[in-house]
């Protein structure tokens, strides 16, 4: 007789709808093809329904994973004793059971358990509940579509037809509304086109949840659909694949008008800082604090169009090179200079120097090209410089003797500040006119002073309308931004310094001539 007898084998006992007659085969779908899976079962008060969800799991997945982690949320029954007694009386290597000594919530024990697999080297993560309302019997439908490296996420829908759809799966009227409802603003908001945000069966690959951060998302319910929304975000492939609706008698500790309520706020945090109009912790890292200006009679929108096509371009203050890129696109060759590290510049930026502007471009000038640039872009960052003469008057050696200057300054005397002045207030904030991190402030005045005193000839002056929608949190492309934008351009050009946001200079190096006795050069419009 052995002294090591072979391990007791888990007896498959599938829900009556999944009988051997009722289903199919998953023998071509459970392949793991050298991937490393491993099955994630989150739990909390499921001593009555653990079991019967672990004999539900095929033979075929349990050959082809290599773990199935049950981590136990502090549970107040004996989930956990019940676990870990059928892991060692049945002889199970393949099952770990692990219980947090505190209650983490639904989103934190997912956000351990993940980091559990990605130190470990997995592939593959698949997250089952251990309540019973989801379908062991098809767990390898949601990893399969990762392993043929056709998704990075797949999400088990029980809107989709094929197991007979969720009202006749037992999900309340009312609970189908409000999914149905939250998801077609989900979609419209995200531009996705799910059939189901609310399942909480779905299957990641774990190179994508790697580059995801979790440390400040949720620890609540509404941790599924942040995740979806980072995935999105960051451009990886979510697709679904149909599942059963079960509703018994488990538990439901989801609060749902608690839970829309979070849904909506954090699809609404998220565009806000997606669109620069706002951060919060969640989100933190899609907020950009200088970011591209899209809207109409901008900063930015000005100065593509004053670069041209074709030119050499050096941008001073070129931050993650977002401008850049759509100079390149008109054909224009960018130099870069700023303080960031290479390797967080777009590639947009052709050659890049790394340097802190408040010491000057003295030294980079002759390594970019002395005398080669048709343009040089100085947006948004002389308000910033402790000498902003010393940057202007460096920069005049890059310049070829045909070649521009572009500067845009904030205008200190524009109607939000002057109002906010009238009330006794000056505060700063995390941009735009009062941005914390400005230095100087300038009205047309003393802007057309700073570029002739160092020797600059103005030859154009543009004042660009304030960013109502970033104000208002719209896309600048919408038509209310857009309708919003042509009536206050009527009133920006006729009171430039009362209602302009920025001043935008265009100069030519050598003398002092007045902007106003000066032709602007076709090429600079």
């Amino acid at each position: 007789m052995s002294p090591h007898p072979a391990p007791a084998v888990l007896p498959y006992e599938p829900a009556p709808a999944f009988r051997p007659d009722v289903l199919q085969d998953d023998s071509a779908v459970a392949g793991c093809q050298g991937k490393r899976i491993g099955i994630l079962i989150v739990t909390y008060n499921a001593v009555g329904t653990l079991a019967k969800v672990l004999k539900r799991i095929t033979p075929n997945v349990w050959k082809n994973v290599e773990e199935v982690l049950i981590f136990d949320d502090a549970s107040v029954d004996h989930t956990y004793e019940l676990a870990f007694g059928m892991k060692t009386v049945l002889d199970l290597p393949k099952l770990t059971v692990l219980k947090h000594p505190k209650n983490l919530g639904y989103g934190g024990n997912q956000k351990a358990a993940y980091r559990y697999f990605i130190d470990r080297g997995f592939d593959i993560v698949v997250l089952l509940h251990g309540d019973g309302q989801y379908a062991p019997e098809i767990l390898s439908h949601l990893y399969h579509p990762i392993v043929q490296g056709e998704a990075d996420a797949v999400l088990g829908s029980r809107m989709m037809r094929k197991y007979g759809g969720p009202l006749k799966g037992g999900m309340p009227l009312y609970k189908f509304a409000g999914n149905r409802i939250l998801t077609i603003f989900e979609n419209a908001f995200l531009g996705m086109h799910l059939s189901e945000f609310h399942s909480g069966y779905r299957a990641y690959n774990l190179r994508a949840l790697s580059q995801i951060d979790f440390s400040r998302m949720t620890d609540d319910f509404h941790f599924d659909t942040e995740i979806i929304i980072k995935l999105q975000h960051q451009h990886f492939i979510v697709s679904e694949v149909p599942i059963p609706t079960y509703y018994g008698n488990e538990i439901c500790y989801v609060n749902g008008m608690t839970y829309a309520r979070n849904v909506a706020r954090a699809i609404w945090r998220y565009k806000q800082c997606a669109r620069s109009v706002a951060h919060y912790p969640e989100f933190e890292e899609y907020f950009v604090h200088y970011p591209l200006k899209r809207s109409e009679h901008s900063s930015h929108s000005f100065a593509i169009a004053l670069a041209g096509s074709g030119n050499a371009v050096l941008d001073v203050g070129c931050g993650k090179g977002f401008l850049a890129q759509e100079l390149a696109r008109n054909g224009n060759h960018v130099t870069g200079v700023d303080a960031l590290p290479p390797e967080e510049v777009l590639p947009s930026v052709e050659r890049y120097f790394q340097t802190d502007l408040d010491h000057g471009i003295a030294g980079i000038v002759p390594r970019a090209g002395a005398g080669t640039f048709d343009r040089v872009l100085l947006l948004d960052v002389l308000e910033h410089m402790k000498d902003s003469g010393l940057l202007l008057t460096q920069c005049k050696a890059a310049l070829k003797s045909t070649g521009l200057i572009v500067v845009s300054l904030p205008n200190i005397a524009n109607i939000t500040v002057r109002l906010k002045l009238l009330f006794g207030q000056f505060d700063y904030q995390e941009r735009g006119i009062m941005d914390k991190t400005h230095l100087r402030w300038f009205t047309r005045r003393t802007a057309r002073k700073l570029l002739e005193v160092h020797g600059y000839q103005i030859v154009e002056e543009r004042m660009t309308n304030m960013p109502v929608d970033l104000a208002l949190g719209i896309s600048p492309t919408s038509f209310l931004a857009k309708a919003i934008h042509r009536v206050l351009r009527v009133f920006t050009v006729l009171m430039p310094g009362l209602m302009g946001y920025q001043i935008m200079l265009v100069a030519r190096a050598g003398g002092s001539t007045r902007y106003s006795d000066l032709s602007v050069p076709r090429s600079a419009s």
